[in-house]
C-alpha cells in the first residue's frame, strides 16, 4: 500500500484508523477528505489526529474532485451521516450522502484503476433480527434510514467488483471505546457517560434488545485486514460481519457489567417501553475464518475502564450531555441554527468547505 484515501476520518471512527494505517504502512501516503462538520469536537488530546496523515483535504464527498482519485490504491469509505436520529431527521440527505455519493466515488475510483474499496457497512441491516444470530446470507431487515443506505450500497456496490477491483464491506457491530473525537450517543458510551455524570444509567427500553458491539481499535484493524486481503480471501466482493460472537450483549447486560465497574451506579429500566424492534445478534464466523489475525482483542471490561477514566480525564460531570457536542445530531443541529449548514447539510459560507470548485487543503507531511 503506497497511497491510501480515508474519507470521513474526522468523525468518531477516524482517528482511530489513521493512527492504525500510519503504524502499520508508515511508508505510504496516508489522505484525509472530510466535511468537517465534527472537527472541533475533540476529547482531551494533545495532537490533532489529522497530524498522522501526509494530507487533510477538506471537501464534501458529493463532490470529491476525481484527480484526487489517481494513483491511489486503496479507499477507505467511512463518511457517511452515522446513527438512526441524525438519519431520522436528515433522511433524504442520509441517502444522498451515504449512497448515492458513496456509489458515485466507487464508480470513479474504479475508472481510476484505485484497487481496493473499503466500505464501513454496519450490522443495523438485520433489523428486527429475532433469537437466531444472523450470518451474511440472512434477510435483511432495515428499519431506519441509515440501515436502508448501507443495504442500497451494498447492492450497489457489488456488480461494480472484479479481478481489478476488490470491494469490502465490513458489516460492523455497534461501535464503542475512546477516540480522540468521542461520541456518546452509542449504547456502551452513552452508559458510562451516565455513570460518571449522575451516577445513574437510564435504560430507555425494557432492556431485552440484542446488541453486537465492536471497539474503534477493533475496527482500524479489521479495515487494514480489508485492504491487504486478496482474492483468495473472500473474493472480489465481500460483505462481512466484523466482530465477535463474545461481544454479543443485550442492553441490560451492559448496563450492569457498567454499573458493577463504576460502583455507586444505580440503573433505571423502563419496564413500561414499547419494544426496540432493533434487536439482533450476530455470526461472526467468516470474519474469525478468515481474518483470524485480525480478530477483536478489546473486551467489554477494557473498553468500561478506559471510557471511565477518559471521561475523568478531561474533567467529564456534565449531566446533561445529551444536549453536548457530544451528540453527534446536537452538533448538527446547531450548525443548521446558526445558519453554518443549510437544509442538504452543505456549508453556506461559499470559502468553506463546501465549495466542490475550491477543495482547501492543509498539508501535513
Amino acid at each position: 500500500m503506497q497511497r491510501i484515501l480515508i474519507t470521513g476520518n474526522m468523525g468518531y471512527v477516524g482517528p482511530g484508523v489513521v493512527r492504525h494505517l500510519r503504524q502499520q504502512f508508515p511508508q505510504a501516503e496516508l489522505i484525509g477528505y472530510d466535511m468537517a462538520y465534527f472537527a472541533h469536537c475533540l476529547t482531551g488530546v494533545q495532537r490533532l489526529p489529522e497530524a498522522r496523515l501526509d494530507r487533510q483535504i477538506f471537501g464534501d464527498v458529493r463532490h470529491l474532485p476525481s484527480s484526487l482519485l489517481q494513483g491511489l490504491d486503496a479507499i477507505v469509505h467511512l463518511a457517511a451521516i452515522s446513527n438512526d436520529p441524525m438519519g431520522q431527521t436528515y433522511e433524504a440527505v442520509t441517502l444522498e450522502i451515504n449512497h448515492q455519493a458513496g456509489i458515485s466515488l466507487a464508480r470513479r475510483a474504479k475508472a481510476a484503476g484505485v484497487k481496493a474499496f473499503v466500505f464501513a457497512s454496519s450490522c443495523s441491516m438485520y433489523g428486527a433480527g429475532g433469537e437466531g444470530a444472523k450470518t451474511e446470507q440472512s434477510d435483511l431487515n432495515p428499519l431506519t434510514a441509515y440501515a436502508r443506505s448501507k443495504v442500497l450500497s451494498e447492492q450497489d456496490l457489488a456488480p461494480l467488483a472484479d479481478d481489478s477491483f476488490q470491494v469490502t464491506c465490513l458489516r460492523f457491530a455497534t461501535a464503542c471505546g475512546w477516540s480522540d473525537r468521542l461520541r456518546l450517543d452509542l449504547v456502551v458510551n452513552d452508559f458510562v457517560a451516565g455513570a460518571v455524570a449522575t451516577g445513574r444509567i437510564s435504560i430507555l427500553s425494557d432492556g431485552t434488545p440484542w446488541r453486537p458491539l465492536i471497539h474503534v481499535q477493533d475496527m482500524a484493524r479489521a479495515i487494514e485486514w480489508a485492504i491487504t486481503r486478496t482474492a483468495e480471501c473472500g473474493g472480489n466482493f465481500l460483505a462481512i460481519n466484523a466482530g465477535s460472537e463474545q461481544w454479543n450483549y443485550q442492553v441490560r447486560e451492559l448496563a450492569a457489567a457498567i454499573a458493577e465497574a463504576i460502583p455507586g451506579t444505580e440503573v433505571q429500566l423502563n419496564s413500561s417501553a414499547p419494544p426496540d424492534k432493533r434487536s439482533y445478534r450476530v455470526d461472526f464466523s467468516l470474519f474469525r475464518e478468515l481474518a483470524p489475525n485480525h480478530q477483536p482483542r478489546r473486551t467489554l471490561a477494557d473498553t468500561i475502564t478506559e471510557l471511565h477514566a477518559g471521561l475523568l480525564g478531561m474533567g467529564f460531570r456534565d449531566p446533561e450531555f445529551r444536549s453536548s457536542q457530544l451528540m453527534r445530531l446536537r452538533v448538527l443541529t446547531a450548525l443548521r441554527d446558526t445558519g453554518q449548514l443549510d437544509a442538504s447539510l452543505c456549508w453556506q459560507d461559499a470559502a468553506a468547505i463546501a465549495a466542490p470548485a475550491a477543495q482547501p487543503e492543509l498539508a501535513l507531511s
